[in-house]
Protein backbone atom coordinates (compact mmCIF):
# COMPACT_ATOMS: atom_id res chain seq x y z
CA UNK A 1 0.00 0.00 0.00
CA UNK A 2 1.42 3.58 -1.19
CA UNK A 3 0.88 7.01 1.32
CA UNK A 4 -1.51 7.83 -1.14
CA UNK A 5 -3.54 4.83 -0.77
CA UNK A 6 -3.03 4.56 3.23
CA UNK A 7 -4.21 8.23 3.02
CA UNK A 8 -7.46 7.62 1.10
CA UNK A 9 -8.16 5.03 3.56
CA UNK A 10 -7.31 6.18 6.79
CA UNK A 11 -7.21 9.95 6.74
CA UNK A 12 -10.15 10.19 3.57
CA UNK A 13 -10.00 14.05 1.97
CA UNK A 14 -7.46 15.02 4.14
CA UNK A 15 -4.46 16.44 2.55
CA UNK A 16 -1.31 16.53 3.75
CA UNK A 17 -0.04 20.06 4.01
CA UNK A 18 -0.14 22.75 6.98
CA UNK A 19 -1.70 23.21 8.84
CA UNK A 20 -3.23 19.82 9.80
CA UNK A 21 -5.04 20.49 12.45
CA UNK A 22 -7.47 22.65 11.49
CA UNK A 23 -8.12 20.17 8.48
CA UNK A 24 -9.07 17.31 10.55
CA UNK A 25 -11.59 16.18 13.24
CA UNK A 26 -9.67 14.63 15.81
CA UNK A 27 -6.13 16.37 17.13
CA UNK A 28 -3.75 18.04 19.44
CA UNK A 29 -1.92 21.18 18.68
CA UNK A 30 0.92 21.40 21.04
CA UNK A 31 3.34 24.06 21.97
CA UNK A 32 6.75 23.64 21.43
CA UNK A 33 8.57 26.99 22.40
CA UNK A 34 7.92 28.58 25.05
CA UNK A 35 9.22 32.30 26.56
CA UNK A 36 11.14 32.99 23.43
CA UNK A 37 13.73 35.62 23.82
CA UNK A 38 16.81 35.73 21.64
CA UNK A 39 18.89 38.17 23.53
CA UNK A 40 22.14 36.01 23.81
CA UNK A 41 23.49 32.51 22.99
CA UNK A 42 22.52 30.92 26.47
CA UNK A 43 19.01 32.00 26.17
CA UNK A 44 18.58 30.69 22.68
CA UNK A 45 20.54 27.37 23.60
CA UNK A 46 18.21 26.89 27.03
CA UNK A 47 14.97 27.78 24.76
CA UNK A 48 16.00 25.16 21.90
CA UNK A 49 16.83 22.15 24.68
CA UNK A 50 12.93 22.91 26.03
CA UNK A 51 11.64 22.49 22.21
CA UNK A 52 13.69 19.46 22.02
CA UNK A 53 12.53 17.71 25.19
CA UNK A 54 8.97 18.51 24.27
CA UNK A 55 9.24 17.06 20.53
CA UNK A 56 11.31 14.14 21.50
CA UNK A 57 8.65 13.30 24.54
CA UNK A 58 5.73 13.90 22.09
CA UNK A 59 6.83 11.72 19.83
CA UNK A 60 8.08 9.05 21.87
CA UNK A 61 4.30 9.11 23.32
CA UNK A 62 2.84 7.81 20.18
CA UNK A 63 5.29 5.61 18.34
CA UNK A 64 6.70 2.36 19.89
CA UNK A 65 9.75 1.10 18.67
CA UNK A 66 8.05 -1.89 16.50
CA UNK A 67 5.37 0.53 15.06
CA UNK A 68 5.34 0.86 11.21
CA UNK A 69 5.60 4.42 10.10
CA UNK A 70 5.98 6.34 6.54
CA UNK A 71 8.41 9.08 6.93
CA UNK A 72 7.16 11.53 4.48
CA UNK A 73 9.73 14.36 3.48
CA UNK A 74 7.90 17.42 0.95
CA UNK A 75 10.57 19.03 -1.10
CA UNK A 76 9.16 21.97 -3.22
CA UNK A 77 10.34 22.97 -6.48
CA UNK A 78 9.90 26.67 -7.14
CA UNK A 79 10.40 26.67 -10.74
CA UNK A 80 13.61 27.30 -11.89
CA UNK A 81 15.12 26.63 -8.10
CA UNK A 82 15.07 22.53 -8.60
CA UNK A 83 15.26 22.07 -5.04
CA UNK A 84 14.49 18.78 -6.25
CA UNK A 85 17.63 17.90 -7.33
CA UNK A 86 19.56 19.09 -4.41
CA UNK A 87 21.13 15.92 -2.76
CA UNK A 88 18.08 14.61 0.01
CA UNK A 89 20.28 13.19 2.76
CA UNK A 90 17.70 13.15 4.92
CA UNK A 91 16.94 9.64 4.81
CA UNK A 92 20.41 8.88 4.13
CA UNK A 93 21.86 10.53 7.20
CA UNK A 94 19.02 9.50 9.83
CA UNK A 95 18.30 5.88 8.65
CA UNK A 96 20.49 3.34 10.50
CA UNK A 97 20.48 0.39 7.45
CA UNK A 98 21.20 1.85 4.40
CA UNK A 99 18.99 -1.55 2.92
CA UNK A 100 15.78 -0.02 3.73
CA UNK A 101 16.55 2.96 1.22
CA UNK A 102 15.76 0.40 -1.55
CA UNK A 103 11.87 0.79 -0.80
CA UNK A 104 12.08 4.59 -0.91
CA UNK A 105 8.98 6.09 -3.28
CA UNK A 106 9.00 9.54 -5.07
CA UNK A 107 6.41 11.14 -6.77
CA UNK A 108 5.53 14.68 -8.07
CA UNK A 109 2.49 15.76 -7.34
CA UNK A 110 1.00 19.20 -7.66
CA UNK A 111 2.28 22.08 -5.21
CA UNK A 112 0.80 21.39 -2.20
CA UNK A 113 -0.07 25.31 -2.00
CA UNK A 114 -1.88 26.14 -5.07
CA UNK A 115 -3.18 29.36 -3.78
CA UNK A 116 0.45 30.31 -4.40
CA UNK A 117 1.44 29.12 -7.77
CA UNK A 118 -0.76 31.11 -9.93
CA UNK A 119 0.71 30.62 -13.03
CA UNK A 120 0.91 26.24 -12.33
CA UNK A 121 4.70 26.76 -12.50
CA UNK A 122 5.63 24.70 -9.56
CA UNK A 123 5.41 21.41 -8.41
CA UNK A 124 5.65 19.28 -5.33
CA UNK A 125 8.43 16.27 -5.05
CA UNK A 126 7.25 13.86 -2.06
CA UNK A 127 9.56 11.13 -0.78
CA UNK A 128 8.08 8.35 1.10
CA UNK A 129 9.95 5.89 2.70
CA UNK A 130 7.87 3.05 4.82
CA UNK A 131 9.91 1.19 7.77
CA UNK A 132 10.07 0.60 12.12
CA UNK A 133 10.61 3.14 13.91
CA UNK A 134 13.57 1.70 15.44
CA UNK A 135 14.88 1.31 12.08
CA UNK A 136 15.87 5.62 12.06
CA UNK A 137 17.30 7.84 14.26
CA UNK A 138 14.25 10.01 15.77
CA UNK A 139 16.08 12.41 18.07
CA UNK A 140 18.35 14.06 16.13
CA UNK A 141 15.86 14.40 13.06
CA UNK A 142 13.46 15.77 15.09
CA UNK A 143 15.92 18.67 16.85
CA UNK A 144 17.08 19.51 12.50
CA UNK A 145 13.15 20.08 12.15
CA UNK A 146 13.11 22.24 15.30
CA UNK A 147 16.16 24.03 14.44
CA UNK A 148 14.92 25.49 10.94
CA UNK A 149 14.31 28.74 11.95
CA UNK A 150 16.74 28.94 14.71
CA UNK A 151 20.05 29.53 12.39
CA UNK A 152 21.75 26.35 14.23
CA UNK A 153 22.59 23.61 12.24
CA UNK A 154 21.91 20.82 11.45
CA UNK A 155 18.50 22.17 9.82
CA UNK A 156 15.76 20.96 7.57
CA UNK A 157 13.54 22.81 6.01
CA UNK A 158 11.65 20.38 3.90
CA UNK A 159 8.40 19.56 5.74
CA UNK A 160 8.49 16.06 7.42
CA UNK A 161 5.19 13.85 8.37
CA UNK A 162 5.54 10.92 10.49
CA UNK A 163 2.87 8.75 9.67
CA UNK A 164 2.34 5.60 12.34
CA UNK A 165 0.42 2.73 10.19
CA UNK A 166 0.10 0.98 13.33
CA UNK A 167 -1.46 3.59 15.46
CA UNK A 168 -2.83 5.31 12.90
CA UNK A 169 -1.63 8.82 14.00
CA UNK A 170 0.17 11.47 12.17
CA UNK A 171 2.83 13.99 14.03
CA UNK A 172 3.87 17.22 12.37
CA UNK A 173 6.29 19.42 13.73
CA UNK A 174 5.34 22.80 12.08
CA UNK A 175 8.53 24.58 13.36
CA UNK A 176 9.74 24.86 16.62
CA UNK A 177 6.94 27.05 17.49
CA UNK A 178 4.84 23.84 17.38
CA UNK A 179 3.44 20.70 16.42
CA UNK A 180 0.34 18.52 15.18
CA UNK A 181 -0.72 15.10 16.47
CA UNK A 182 -3.33 13.80 14.59
CA UNK A 183 -5.76 10.18 14.91
CA UNK A 184 -8.87 8.78 13.52
CA UNK A 185 -9.94 7.81 16.70
CA UNK A 186 -10.32 10.10 19.80
CA UNK A 187 -9.52 6.99 22.03
CA UNK A 188 -5.43 6.51 20.43
CA UNK A 189 -5.16 10.04 21.78
CA UNK A 190 -6.87 10.43 24.42
CA UNK A 191 -3.73 9.38 26.81
CA UNK A 192 -1.44 12.24 25.22
CA UNK A 193 -4.09 14.49 26.12
CA UNK A 194 -4.35 13.70 29.20
CA UNK A 195 -1.08 13.11 30.10
CA UNK A 196 0.46 16.41 28.44
CA UNK A 197 -2.19 19.19 28.68
CA UNK A 198 -0.30 21.69 29.72
CA UNK A 199 1.93 21.42 26.65
CA UNK A 200 -1.39 22.05 24.71
CA UNK A 201 -1.52 25.30 22.48
CA UNK A 202 -3.77 27.97 24.74
CA UNK A 203 -4.82 29.65 21.31
CA UNK A 204 -6.81 26.63 20.42
CA UNK A 205 -7.07 24.98 23.97
CA UNK A 206 -11.23 25.07 23.89
CA UNK A 207 -11.06 23.67 20.53
CA UNK A 208 -9.28 20.96 21.73
CA UNK A 209 -11.10 20.71 24.91
CA UNK A 210 -14.50 20.00 23.17
CA UNK A 211 -13.32 17.69 20.27
CA UNK A 212 -12.34 15.28 23.82
CA UNK A 213 -15.59 16.19 25.36
CA UNK A 214 -17.95 15.25 22.91
CA UNK A 215 -17.19 11.68 23.02
CA UNK A 216 -18.45 11.07 26.82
Amino acid sequence: MSVDQYMQEKFPNLKLRPPLFYNWSIGIRYELGVNYELENIHESHSYLEEVYKRASTLFKSIHSSNDDVYIVVDVNDFGEHKAYKRKLNIFTKYVKEKAILFKLQHHIIPYIFPEDDEEGTYSTHRFSLKCKVSDFNYSPILKAICNQDMGVRPSIFHRIYFINVSKNTIFHIYDDRGCDLLANSLDTIRGNFEEYNEWILDYDRDEIDNIFKKSH
